[in-house]
């Protein structure tokens, strides 16, 4: 199958010794690499061969950190520049202004010269062995929308126009010089190739080489750029639209090249860009209908905003697929190694212009079923015979129509009344359950919200616990109920605690709230059933009367020690004695130290780092948690927990209730009132107020020839098949694995049904259906086509991360590099033309795969440093856990937008920047957000009309960077701004915390670990030297001497 793409062409080469004085861990540095033209029909591929060694890139391997040298400033180690420079002659600072533009504002690029932050141990000799090397190594990108345009000796690329929509190539190739080899790094951060300092080098006018391009490439002459660079022209100077640009990080110890003009450093636009795919997809397809009805079709990126019609396959907003066309037989899957899975978001929230589900009753007969495999009726049943029977789509049994369900057929033998009943249409839906799916064949009772508040010294003192106290005044007004009621049927109970527990009676018929105190924490009991769990509207007078004496009930209380787990079942107990679902809203602030069940020590060791007893860290400490989760599951009890600490809790320990019982944990560290009250009370009422199943069970069915494997989600699982979640809300998302066991039908396809059987806020059971079909093919390249990066990262993500409890984490770095490059491989051999070796192809559907799998293998997560508090990494893995695609996506490649580029005449927001300090300048002002955080970045050249309208300041001087949120004020700047803000706050489950950053000052140290395209000081290469890594895996496993397959790549846990 001849594919076209994206590729380099090299200059020349010849052989040179390797590089003395570092161990790169990259295999033998006789094994030289190949490099040839895009779509040279002389080039081809190696024949596998036998024997192929295991990969040994040192992921793990580390470098002390410490602070810069004397006198410089904290920024880029290396020369970025966005113009040319003249060889021999060093840059100013600060580089001039771009090229005039159609933008209002227009500043110099963000790039200056400066001392390297960390000691570069290179000697003078191979510091110029690799700049030789760096030299001559070069990349094109005949990638979508972009021409292979030549640079001037200017450096200015040519015209650009507006946003290319044409469909994108169906492959990307990005061939690296020959023989080049990975430098090692100065400072090796994660065991990837980090850059050395290198003097500036001057662009190379023209593509070097002689051999022509495949004539089968569409030569686009004159064709835009991607929209996703289109801001970068206005602000960071000069566009390169497939400009021929030099590479800066060699493969270690192969060729080098013979000398030749010299060339200037890979630009970033050369090589694939997340935004350019989000832009493209928008550009092409947002704002219209995504209709679902074609099986196996793939949907809008989760960034891409349009409106979805059911029409027979689930909604992707309830169901995303890494790929939606599995291959036809587990060999092809094994081959591939593209993991088959499904992100299931079952209570997503759908916006108002799409239609909710239909909520269908069958009366007691309740839902119809295929007798053999159990799976609910749907619009994948095939009715037969005249409507009197149906063959069942997932186990192909014949099962007879219920008398009251009988309908004819029609002409094509459909029913007559497809279109009425939405179990036959649609692909999600909801039954109403009978008493057969009830506990105990009882219908079940509204569920409960119990509040338990930490009144230990520190909160009180704090003004923490009024502040909570105050809130849920107003709060239990707003407890969520269904469309049709006029009041919710949420009954709510209140706890307080330190050492021991203090239960209310807020009985309607009482004067005063009543306190009963359990001191024996070792046998927790509830001392009262009646008046503890009440409706908020009945006993709203003793429950407000109730929060205004809290805060001085326990004024003068001198209590610092606390409990946690017998607070956890004190609450679970009050629910199973009420017979009752429901959720503890937990306020807990420190490392519970006193003598009770679940008691914790301070574990939080350094030295266990980069060691092989680091999982530790993520396992808990005591394994009271988890049997205590498992009975909260039992009983239905949620664990919702807000933490305030100020020091370590052990995360990893107090945390394991609430993922196991599908609850949510949020984390306010060093919580300061005046900063950081907003963002609790936002959560808080967020929280509250989401739309929620209680007591719920999913089961995952599947066609014949395919199962469901492994789980990952705020789940807990007692068997291998049913789902068990406390509560599930609309932001957790369960990512399930399949595996074939069974030949799969082309015909047929792969369909996918999952259930889920909740409580609903009124009380009423119900079973939520979710459907999709997706493709079969024996054509390896069809899979690779209809593959979705984001949910292949989520995927990804939550396996790696359940991976850290039992491998080192320097394995598991290697696995992910390990499997993306297996799957590159696999690619090229099978789906891709022939080309070189030196050629990285990369399929169209999975071009910016590698740079999304950098920044999860530079994760804290997955890189432990000395500086990374052990709760914030046990913290970030708890949370990806449960996400969603659209929340992983942002949360491993985070939005910046050009706030300066705000178009105040506009209700549009600016398009997002690729997140690289190369794309920072120093008169602009850059908004970064991942869904936990937000900065405002400011260069210390931003407009002072900017600072005025934003902060009601006179000048950078001005602002002070400690501010948490900024102040309202009646002007444009401020009024867009916030527009801004809020926009992109409202599609998130966490409320960010803002934090201002001022160029050149030291919170822009943190700000940096955010620009995840550019290299970490805490560990992790850069996007372009992940891609070199990841091309030395492929060439490994292309030039090896075993079978290129080997042995499956997986995490084993």
């Amino acid at each position: 199958m001849s594919q076209q793409g994206y590729v380099a062409a090299p200059p020349y080469s010849q052989s040179q010794t390797g590089i003395g004085g570092f161990s790169s861990g990259f295999g033998p540095p006789s094994s030289s690499l190949h490099y040839g033209h895009y779509g040279d029909p002389s080039s081809s591929c190696s024949a596998p061969q036998p024997d192929v060694p295991k990969s040994t890139v040192p992921f793990g391997s580390s470098a002390s950190v410490g602070p810069p040298r004397p006198g410089t400033h904290q920024f880029s180690q290396t020369n970025s520049q966005n113009g040319p420079s003249t060889s021999g002659q060093q840059p100013h600072r600060f580089q001039g202004p771009p090229p005039p533009c159609n933008s209002r504002l227009s500043y110099p690029p963000y790039s200056h010269q400066s001392q390297p932050a960390y000691p570069n141990t290179t000697s003078t000799s191979s510091t110029t062995q690799l700049a030789n090397q760096f030299n001559s190594m070069q990349i094109n990108s005949y990638g979508p929308g972009t021409t292979p345009s030549l640079l001037t000796s200017s450096g200015h690329p040519a015209s650009f126009q507006g946003p290319q929509l044409s469909p994108p190539p169906v492959q990307q190739q990005v061939a690296l010089p020959p023989g080049s080899q990975v430098p090692p790094p100065a400072n090796n951060f994660n065991g990837l190739c980090a850059q050395p300092l290198l003097p500036p080098i001057a662009r190379q006018d023209g593509i070097p080489g002689s051999v022509s391009p495949n004539p089968n490439l569409q030569q686009l002459s004159a064709q835009p750029s991607g929209p996703g660079y289109h801001p970068q022209q206005s602000n960071y100077g000069p566009q390169m639209a497939g400009s021929q640009l030099s590479y800066p990080g060699a493969f270690y110890g192969g060729p080098a090249q013979l000398s030749g003009p010299q060339q200037k450093k890979l630009d970033p636009d050369s090589i694939p860009s997340p935004i350019q795919v989000i832009e493209n997809d928008k550009a092409s397809r947002g704002g219209q209908i995504y209709a679902t009805n074609t099986r196996g079709q793939v949907p809008p990126l989760v960034t891409t905003d349009c409106v979805i019609h059911d029409q027979g396959h689930a909604s992707p907003r309830y169901i995303r697929c890494t790929t939606y066309c599995f291959p036809s037989s587990s060999d092809m899957a094994k081959q591939a190694r593209i993991p088959l899975a499904a992100v299931i978001q079952p209570f997503a929230v759908i916006p108002p212009n799409e239609t909710p589900l239909y909520v269908v009753s069958h009366g007691e007969t309740g839902p119809i079923r295929c007798n053999r495999c159990k799976a609910y009726m749907c619009p994948f049943m095939q009715f037969i015979e005249g409507g009197r029977r149906y063959q069942c789509g997932f186990c192909n049994c014949v099962n007879d129509v219920p008398p009251f369900f009988f309908q004819h057929l029609d002409h094509i033998g459909q029913r007559v009344d497809h279109c009425e009943r939405p179990e036959l249409s649609l692909g999600s839906y909801e039954y109403v359950a009978t008493l057969d799916y009830c506990r105990n064949n009882k219908p079940p009772k509204p569920p409960a919200y119990i509040f338990m508040i930490d009144v230990s010294h520190r909160n009180i003192k704090s003004g923490l616990v009024k502040l909570i106290c105050d809130e849920l005044k107003t709060l239990l007004d707003k407890l969520p109920r269904e469309e049709q009621e006029e009041s919710s049927a949420i009954q709510v109970g209140f706890v307080t605690y330190n050492k021991v527990l203090h239960f209310f009676n807020v009985k309607s018929s009482l004067a005063q709230p009543q306190m009963m105190v359990v001191s024996d924490v070792g046998e927790v009991f509830v001392p009262l059933l009646d008046g503890f769990l009440v409706n908020f509207q009945e006993s709203r007078s003793v429950v407000i009367n109730l929060l205004d004496q809290i805060p001085e009930m326990f004024a003068d209380a001198n209590e610092s020690e606390t409990i946690f787990a017998p607070v956890i079942q004190a609450g679970m107990e009050a629910l199973k004695a009420a017979e009752c679902a429901g959720k503890l809203f937990i306020f807990h602030s420190s490392l519970p130290t006193a003598e009770a069940p679940g008691k914790l020590r301070n574990r939080d060791d350094k030295k266990l780092l980069n060691t092989d007893k680091e999982k530790t860290l993520f396992q808990p400490q005591v394994n009271s948690y988890e049997l205590l989760a498992r009975d909260c599951v039992a009983n239905g009890c949620c664990v919702n927990l807000f933490l305030f600490p100020n020091q370590f809790v052990d995360i990893a320990s107090m945390g394991l209730v609430t993922l196991y019982t599908g609850g949510t944990l949020y984390k306010y560290s060093n919580f300061q009132l005046d900063a950081d009250s907003p963002r609790f009370l936002s959560d808080l009422r967020k929280d509250i107020e989401k739309k929620t199943g209680f007591d719920a069970i999913m089961r995952v069915r599947t066609s014949t020839g395919f199962r469901a494997t492994d789980f990952f989600g705020a789940i807990y699982m007692n068997n291998t098949t049913d789902v068990e979640m406390a509560a599930v809300d609309c932001d957790k998302a369960v990512t399930v694995e399949f595996k074939h066991d069974d030949k799969l039908n082309e015909d047929s396809g792969a369909l996918i049904q999952c259930a889920v059987l909740y409580t609903s806020v009124s009380g009423q059971r119900r079973l939520r259906i979710h459907n999709i079909g997706l493709n079969c093919s024996s054509q390896l390249a069809d899979v690779y086509k209809s593959c979705e990066t984001d949910a292949l990262i989520n995927f990804f993500a939550k396996s790696a991360f359940k991976a850290v409890l039992s491998q080192p984490l320097k394995m598991v770095r290697e696995m992910l590099v390990n499997h993306t490059a297996h799957m590159l491989v696999c690619y090229r051999k099978n789906c891709a033309s022939p080309s070189a070796v030196s050629q990285l192809v990369l399929p169209d559907a999975m071009k910016v795969l590698p740079v999304y799998m950098n920044c999860l293998s530079k994760s804290c997560v997955l890189v432990g440093r000395p500086e990374i508090p052990t709760d914030e990494r046990a913290y970030h893995r708890q949370l990806v856990t449960s996400m969603g695609v659209a929340d992983t996506q942002l949360f491993f490649y985070p939005q910046l937008l050009p706030v300066h580029s705000l178009d105040l005449k506009s209700d549009a927001i600016p398009a997002a920047v690729r997140c690289s300090e190369e794309r920072l300048s120093e008169g602009g002002a850059f908004l970064l957000a991942n869904g936990l955080i937000m900065f405002l970045w400011l260069g210390v050249n931003v407009p002072p009309e900017l600072i005025q309208g934003l902060f009601n300041v006179p000048s950078f001087a001005h602002i002070s960077a400690e501010a948490t949120s900024l102040p309202d004020l009646d002007n444009p700047y401020s009024k867009k701004f916030k527009s801004v803000l809020k926009h992109i706050q409202s599609q998130k489950p966490y409320t960010m915390k803002l934090m201002i950053v001022k160029q050149r000052e030291q919170p822009e140290m943190l700000f940096r670990q955010f620009l995840v395209e550019d290299k970490s000081i805490y560990g992790g290469a850069s996007y372009v030297d992940f891609l070199c890594c990841v091309h030395k895996e492929i060439c490994q496993l292309l030039s090896s001497a075993a079978p290129w397959m080997g042995k499956p790549v997986s995490f084993q846990i």
